[in-house]
């Protein structure tokens, strides 16, 4: 399926405010892992209250030990300091990589903004090596500006 088919599908998820923001997350991560064959781990994770960490909100895909990621570690924990993306073609060739899984080969973690500020992220993880382009990246974007329409 297309990006541009997948956006009315993002949007209407996050209208309905008969699920908590959290159900939507988790739905919109659901949406992502089922219909992009190369999402296979797809989660959100925000800033930790006055912490400088991150703190992993839903996620769909393998489980995790990484619920709670330290600003500046990982590829994550880089896009909470740097506020830009981060593409990364091959996980193995990252010094400061957390590794959640041997079969992932390469992520993309796109920031949320909200009012100016870094919140949170996307964070995708794929078994595919470097299958992430520019129209993914511009996708996710679309992805957490409608997110963070709906966040307190």
């Amino acid at each position: 399926m297309l990006f541009e088919d997948l956006k009315p599908k993002v949007v209407d998820i996050l209208k309905n405010e008969s699920n908590s923001v959290t159900d939507r997350l988790h739905q919109i991560c659901q949406l992502l892992n089922k219909t992009i064959t190369y999402y296979d781990w797809v989660g959100f994770y925000f800033k930790n209250g006055d912490k400088e960490e991150l703190k992993l909100r839903t996620y769909v895909g393998e489980e995790t030990d990484h619920t709670i990621i330290p600003f500046g570690k990982g590829i994550c924990g880089q896009v909470a300091v740097s506020n830009e993306n981060f593409v990364v073609p091959d996980v193995q060739a990252q010094d400061n990589y957390i590794a959640c899984s041997f079969t992932v080969k390469s992520e993309i973690v796109i920031p949320l903004f909200k009012n100016g500020e870094n919140i949170g992220q996307i964070d995708i993880d794929s078994e595919t090596p470097d299958p992430f382009t520019e129209k993914d990246e511009r996708f996710l974007e679309f992805v957490n500006q409608e997110v963070a329409k709906i966040l307190e």
